[in-house]
This record gives structure tokens, sequence and C-alpha cells, in this order.
């Protein structure tokens, strides 16, 4: 973590090796802000940002690293200044203990954790419980895997996050779809709930479009927060995000 106890996380969702920002979860709605991920990753740095949150649409999508090439490119350039947090299609050991060994810092497994919670196990004991981040993705109040598609089933938060803690699980990246990508506020009350179990660490992810919504998230007890759409459109500056967190008086 930051010396603040937060860590702000810039994301790079990749598609076709563009940088681009789906609605929703909605691969019908996607816009693309760069063709250059590494020019991106190293504007971050360059404003101060320690960790980077790397997503393959395209892996997430098809079960497997589609963007592999990129993402290694990306860890090469930029895992001297930022540490990396990779998701999208880590569905097996192999394909987490790969992407662990070219360079990134944390994994995410996402529709995995829904799917087979026992296998997440075996990668925090392999691994260890600081490398191993599990996605919870939340539609309707339900986790889902393959959190882009309507319908899927999945399980109530609060109770995959105990399950999973069970694990040993210490990491969530929570998400409420409804709210990603649309620069309209986290789900402050989803939030809330899951910090309040007080079984892990909860990242903030959909939805945070300012300076202020940063600090509701992190005065809730969030370890970080995941922002995408708000940097690549003007709506909040990373380094005046980076700033706040040292404000005086904000270390709840």
């Amino acid at each position: 973590m930051g010396a603040s106890g937060f860590d702000i996380l810039p994301a790079i969702d990749l598609r076709g090796g563009r940088v681009v920002r789906l609605r929703q979860g909605d691969f019908a709605r996607e816009t693309t802000y760069s063709v250059d991920p590494v020019a991106v990753a190293l504007e971050f740095a360059d404003a101060g940002a320690g960790w980077i949150h790397i997503v393959d649409l395209d892996g997430a999508r098809e079960g497997g690293r589609a963007q592999r090439d990129t993402t290694r490119r990306l860890l090469a350039a930029v895992g001297d200044r930022l540490r990396c947090q990779l998701a999208g299609g880590l569905r097996t050991a192999d394909a987490a203990a790969t992407a662990l060994g070219e360079g990134a810092a944390r994994i995410v497994i996402g529709t995995t954790a829904i799917r087979d919670p026992v296998l997440v196990g075996r990668l925090v004991a392999d691994h260890g419980p600081d490398r191993i981040v599990v996605a919870l993705d939340v539609r309707n109040n339900v986790s889902v895997g393959e959190g882009w598609r309507d319908g899927t089933v999945g399980i109530e938060p609060a109770e995959a996050l105990r399950r999973l803690a069970d694990l040993g699980v210490e990491i969530f990246a929570v998400t409420a779809i409804e709210r990603d990508g649309l620069l309209e506020g986290p789900d402050l009350a989803l939030l809330s709930t899951l910090v309040s179990l007080d079984r892990g660490r909860v990242i903030a992810s959909g939805g945070i479009s300012s300076i202020d919504d940063v600090r509701s998230v992190r005065a809730l007890g969030c370890s970080g927060a995941i922002i995408g759409r708000a940097l690549y459109e003007g709506s909040l500056n990373l380094g005046d995000a980076l700033a706040s967190l040292n404000e005086p008086g904000r270390d709840e």
C-alpha cells in the first residue's frame, strides 16, 4: 500500500491492443482512448501512481490470455516504476503462475473464483495472499462470473466474500457493474457492507469520478480504488487524487 494506507490504481483495459473502457461491462458500449498502452502506463507513472490495474478484456471474454503479448510489453516497460495488478482470462493454475512469473505483482481472479473457489484457495497457498486478488463483480446484489453477461448465476456478495476469505483470500476488488464506466459515483452501500465484514481488504471499483468519491470510499475503510474513465476524460486528475491522500486529518 501507499504511505497513506490507501492505493489508487489507474485502470488500463485492453481490447485488441487498444486502451478502452466499457460502460456497465457491455462490450457493445466501448470507447477507445489510446492505441499505445505503454505510453498510457508511463503517463500514470509520471503522475506519481504506484500501481496500475491492467485488464485483458478479450481474455476475460474468451477465457484465456488473449492480450498476453501486450501485457508482457506493459510489464516489461513499467515494471521498475509501477506495480501491476493483472486481470482477465486467468482461469488456471498455470496461467496464474505464468502471469506472476512475467512480472505482475498481483493477479485478479474473477469468474473462476465463483465457479471454482477451491482453485483460488490453492493459488493463495501457492503464491501468498498478497499476490491473489478476487474480483467480486456485482449486479443486482449478486456476485457473478462473466460479469458482462446478463443472467449469469452467482451468489450474494457478502456470502461470496466470506467463503473466499475462509479459503485464505485477503484482497477483494469489488465492482458495482451497474455503475461501472458511468461516472455516477461508487456504490457506497455495497462497499460499506463488505468492508464491515472485516474479512479482508476491499478495493473499490465502478463509478468513481471525483476526489470526493475517492475520499468517500477511503473513509468507509476501503484499501484502494480502481479508476478508469474519469482519468481518461478529465473529470478526475490523477495527481490531484494522489495528493488528496496526504491531506492532514485524512488517515482514516
